[in-house]
C-alpha cells in the first residue's frame, strides 16, 4: 500500500479563514487519521487511545501516530486487533525504525527529532487527541496551522481537555472539536471529510 507524505507548503493548507478543512485530501483516497497523545499515559488514558484505534479500523481508515510508547502504541494496537484493511504508520523522531512500537506497521524514521510533529500534522487527514504533553500541543498547534479537523476526546485530560471546543487562535473560526467517544470522535472527522 502506498502512501504519499506531502510536505509541500501550499498558503492554502496555512489557515486562511474560510478555508477550514479544504486541504485535507482528496475524497475518493482513504483518510488517514493521526492518534497524537504522550508517551506516557495512564491506563485509563490509554484504554481510550486503544478504542479509537479500534473505531479508525472500523471506519477502514489508515492510522499514523509517531510510532511511539503510551497513547501512540496503544491507538495502534487497538487498530492491529480490529482491522483487515488499514494500514497503521508511524512516523518516528530517530534516525532507525528500533524504536516503533510493535504494532505499526510501516515505521518511518525521520531523524528529525521533534520536527516529526510537522510531518504528522501535515500527512494526516485530520487528527483525534487523546491527553497528551507538550509534544500533542506542537501537532496541534501545526494541525491547526495547516487546517486540519482536530478533535479532542473529553475526559483524556491534558492538552486534549485543555483545548477541547477551543479555538488555538483567531486564524480559524472553529474550534477544537470535543468528543465524549471514540465512535463520535471518528463519526465528526467523517462529517469533516465529506464536507471537503
Amino acid at each position: 500500500m502506498a502512501f504519499a507524505l506531502s510536505l509541500i507548503y501550499d498558503d492554502r493548507s496555512m489557515g486562511e479563514p474560510g478555508n477550514a478543512y479544504s486541504d485535507v485530501g482528496s475524497p475518493s483516497r482513504t483518510p488517514l487519521v493521526a492518534v497524537i497523545g504522550a508517551s506516557t499515559a495512564a491506563s485509563s488514558v490509554l484504554d481510550m487511545a486503544r478504542d479509537v484505534g479500534r473505531a479508525i479500523a472500523q471506519q477502514g481508515w489508515h492510522l499514523l501516530t509517531g510510532g511511539g510508547s503510551g497513547v501512540m502504541a496503544a491507538a495502534c494496537q487497538g487498530f492491529r486487533e480490529n482491522n483487515a484493511a488499514g494500514t497503521s504508520v508511524g512516523i518516528l523522531p530517530a534516525e532507525d525504525a528500533a524504536g516503533a512500537n510493535p504494532f505499526v506497521d510501516v515505521a518511518i524514521p525521520t531523524g528529525l527529532g521533534l520536527a516529526r510533529n510537522a510531518i504528522i500534522a501535515r500527512a494526516a487527514s485530520g487528527l483525534i487527541a487523546v491527553g497528551g504533553c507538550s509534544g500533542t500541543l506542537s501537532e496541534i498547534a501545526l494541525a491547526w496551522q495547516m487546517n486540519r479537523p482536530i478533535v479532542a476526546i473529553a475526559g483524556s485530560g491534558g492538552w486534549a481537555e485543555k483545548l477541547a471546543q477551543q479555538k488555538v487562535d483567531d486564524r480559524r473560526s472553529d474550534v477544537v472539536v470535543e468528543a465524549h467517544s471514540a465512535t463520535q470522535a471518528v463519526g465528526i472527522l467523517e462529517d469533516c471529510f465529506k464536507r471537503q
